[in-house]
C-alpha cells in the first residue's frame, strides 16, 4: 500500500528581544526552517535552526529540505531519513516532524515512543557577554536558580566574580564557545572551582584540544562544537567529562537518542542544549532532557515572539510540550 503525504517547509527569521553575545559572533535574529508533514489527516510539525560553526545558514538548510521532499512524500522513515541528509538543521527539522507524525498516526504520545518516564525538570538561564556589572545585573533578573554564562577570553574571572556576588546560590556554570587557550584554562579553571563554578563548557577549539586527554581539570568539561553528532563520540569520552547534545548538531532526535546511550554506557555525564528557536525546537529537546545533569532549554525566551501552544517557563521549571505542540 503506498503512502500518501504532503510536506510544507518555510524558512522566517525570528528576531531576538535584545541582541546576544557570544565568542565572535553577536545575534538579533536567527533563521528557523518549520517542516509540516500531512499523512492520514494528521499532521507532525519539526523546527530547525542553521549551525553556524558547522557552516550552515537558513538557505542551505532550506535548499537541504527541499532536496529529499520527494522522497519525504514517497514515505521515507526516520532510519532511512539518515542516509539522506547529513547531520545539521535541515535533518533535525525532517526528523522532529516524523516523530510527531508517528504519535499522531499511533495514538501514542512521545513518551510512549521513546519508552521515557519526564519528570520536573529545571532549565538553566542563559546570560550573554557584556560588561561584568551589566552581567551581574542580568543575572539578577533571571527566573531561575541556574545561569549559563557566555565568556571570551576577555575578563573572564571578574564577569564571574561579578555574577557569583549578586547572585550567591546559584548553580553557575560557563560556556567559553572555544575562545579560550590551554594555558588560559589551566589557569582559570582552579579560580572558578574557588567560585563554586560546575561546569566549564568548550574551553578550547574543535580540533585544538588534544591536551584535554591528559589534563585533569578541578571542574567537569563539557563538549559542545567539539561533539557535533556520534561520529565525534570516541574522540571526546577522552578528552571531556560531559556532552552538550543539540539537536540541530545531530541531526535530529533520532540521532541524538543514539548519542545519549553511548554518554550514558560509557559513563559520560550529559547536557541538553539549542541554537535557540521556539518551543517547537525546545519540545524534543525536553526528551533528552530527562538524561541530563544540565538542561539548557531556554531558547524560546530570547526571541520576540514564539510558536503556538508554548512551552512554559516558571521559576526556573520549564514544562513538558504539550501533544497540540509536538509529540
Amino acid at each position: 500500500m503506498s503512502i500518501t503525504r504532503q510536506m510544507k517547509v518555510s524558512l522566517d527569521a525570528s528576531a531576538f528581544k535584545v541582541p546576544f553575545k557570544i565568542t565572535g559572533y553577536t545575534f538579533v535574529s536567527i533563521d528557523l526552517v518549520t517542516v509540516e508533514i500531512s499523512e492520514n489527516g494528521q499532521t507532525g510539525k519539526g523546527e530547525g535552526a542553521s549551525v553556524f560553526y558547522m557552516g550552515e545558514n537558513g538557505k542551505s538548510i532550506l535548499a537541504q529540505v527541499k532536496s529529499i521532499q520527494s522522497q519525504i512524500e514517497s514515505g521515507v522513515n526516520r532510519d532511512q531519513l539518515q542516509a539522506l541528509l547529513p547531520a545539521g538543521g535541515a535533518r533535525n527539522a525532517i526528523d522532529c516532524a516524523l516523530w510527531d507524525l508517528e504519535a499522531k498516526l499511533s495514538g501514542k504520545n512521545i513518551w510512549q515512543l521513546c519508552n521515557i518516564q519526564p519528570a520536573l525538570t529545571v532549565t538553566s538561564m542563559t546570560v550573554g557577554i557584556d560588561t561584568p556589572e551589566a552581567m551581574a545585573r542580568h543575572s539578577l533578573l533571571l527566573d531561575s536558580t541556574k545561569i549559563k554564562v557566555k565568556l571570551d577570553a576577555e575578563l573572564p574571572l571578574e564577569r564571574i566574580s561579578a555574577i557569583r556576588a549578586v547572585c550567591p546560590n546559584a548553580e553557575i556554570f560557563v560556556d567559553a564557545n572555544a575562545g579560550w587557550t590551554f594555558e588560559q584554562l589551566v589557569e582559570l579553571a582552579p579560580k572558578f572551582k574557588a567560585l563554586d563554578v560546575s561546569m566549564i563548557e568548550q574551553p578550547l577549539p574543535r580540533g585544538a584540544d588534544e591536551q584535554l586527554e591528559n589534563y585533569k581539570s578541578p571542574i567537569t568539561l563539557c563538549a559542545d562544537e567539539s561533539c557535533l553528532d556520534t561520529s565525534d563520540f570516541e574522540q571526546v569520552a577522552r578528552r571531556y567529562q560531559m556532552i552538550n547534545i543539540k539537536l540541530d548538531k545531530t541531526g535530529g532526535l533520532t540521532e541524538a537518542l543514539t548519542l545519549a546511550g553511548m554518554a550514558q554506557t560509557r559513563g559520560i555525564e550529559l547536557m541538553v542544549g539549542n541554537m535557540c528557536g521556539t518551543s517547537l525546537a525546545m519540545a524534543p529537546g525536553f526528551v533528552i532532557a530527562q538524561m541530563c545533569r544540565h538542561v539548557d532549554l531556554d531558547g524560546a525566551l530570547f526571541l520576540k515572539k514564539d510558536c503556538e501552544h508554548p512551552m512554559s517557563y516558571t521559576g526556573g521549571i520549564v514544562s513538558a510540550p504539550t501533544p497540540e505542540l509536538w509529540g
